[in-house]
């Protein structure tokens, strides 16, 4: 979800769960939904800060492994672009 996405969804929630007093009260609790909304912002706060923590679940993930007998099976197929530049081409075509 995003840091930034779940503080702005549990800052709406919380709007909406304290500070809207609806007058007529319709088929949707406005303040229910707020609850709801703050709850699932901070739930994705939380899990996106386990992910990015080098504790959690994500860390695995990210770890770069060197490869003694060559790439995995599953990247045996797919081939590397090696783009080499150099520092002096030499004079332009025509001279």
């Amino acid at each position: 979800m995003g840091l930034g996405v779940s503080l702005i969804i549990t800052a709406v929630g919380l709007i909406l769960a304290l500070a809207v007093h609806p007058s007529h009260p319709g088929s949707v609790n406005v303040n229910t939904v707020g609850w709801i909304l703050f709850v699932v912002g901070l739930v994705g706060f939380v899990l996106d800060l386990m992910l990015w923590s080098e504790v959690g679940p994500g860390y695995v993930r990210r770890r770069r492994t060197a490869y003694v007998d060559g790439p995995p099976a599953a990247y045996a197929g797919r081939r590397r672009r090696i783009v080499e530049e150099v520092d002096d081409p030499g004079p332009p075509p025509g001279y």
